[in-house]
């Protein structure tokens, strides 16, 4: 089973169900194609339908969506989900959620593993997606007893709101306690901490991706290699 994925550094879409299938021990082959400057798609149609990523390809099932990914892992995998009916529902809804939504804080603080960033300001766009963040995750915390938002063990639903967790320390954004205490937890997972420290060596740069951080704050530390 191979899961083609993008530039560690910058495709927050790559990470959510690599981190999924790395932190539950599920098997497969890394294939990491990197982006090109103006658009990759192209290179990447030789494997995804789509010409984007992540794409799952078993044998000859092709799975070109991280939401799709997720589920079919599910089939072989069972504690890719909560066990329990109520957390499980719960999970994909706010997964899904995070799959289709929250595009202020998508589109004004991009994936960027290696830098942190001073942001010149949160508008109310942004501020909006980060009071439903809170208001999301303290429900899920709140309701099914943490450390994870689902429970006690690690699901889909912390793989798909990890990108948010890079962009939570990198851009220096601020929720309430219990949310900034689970964001540092999921942070020191070992497949989190194994995601960064590749991203920060990568030896690719997108001027695009860099162009865009610089249009919505300063660049306070680059970590990148």
């Amino acid at each position: 089973m191979q899961l083609y994925i993008g530039n560690k550094n910058y495709s927050s879409w790559s990470l959510r169900p690599w981190l999924l299938a790395t932190q539950l021990q599920i098997p497969f082959e890394e294939i990491l194609v990197p982006f090109d400057e103006g658009g990759s798609w192209d290179k990447f149609r030789a494997f995804s339908p789509t010409g984007l990523v992540p794409c799952l390809v078993n044998g000859d099932v092709t799975v070109w969506d991280s939401l799709a990914i997720t589920e079919y892992l599910y089939e072989s995998h069972p504690s890719v989900w909560p066990a329990d009916k109520v957390a499980r529902a719960w999970a994909r809804c706010a997964a899904a959620e995070m799959h289709a939504g929250f595009f202020a804080l998508r589109n004004q603080c991009s994936m960027n593993c290696g830098v942190t960033v001073s942001l010149h300001q949160v508008d109310s766009a942004l501020q909006k997606d980060l009071t439903r963040l809170e208001e999301l995750w303290r429900q899920g915390l709140e309701r099914f007893d943490g450390p994870f938002l689902a429970g006690d063990q690690f699901t889909a639903v912390d793989a798909f709101f990890a990108p948010v967790v890079f962009r939570l320390f990198g851009y220096q954004l601020t929720l309430g306690e219990d949310a900034m205490a689970y964001a540092a937890h999921m942070r020191e997972l070992p497949a989190m901490q194994a995601w960064l420290r590749d991203a920060i060596r990568e030896p690719w740069r997108e001027v695009s991706h860099d162009q865009e951080l610089l249009a919505v704050g300063d660049i306070v530390e680059d970590r990148r290699i």
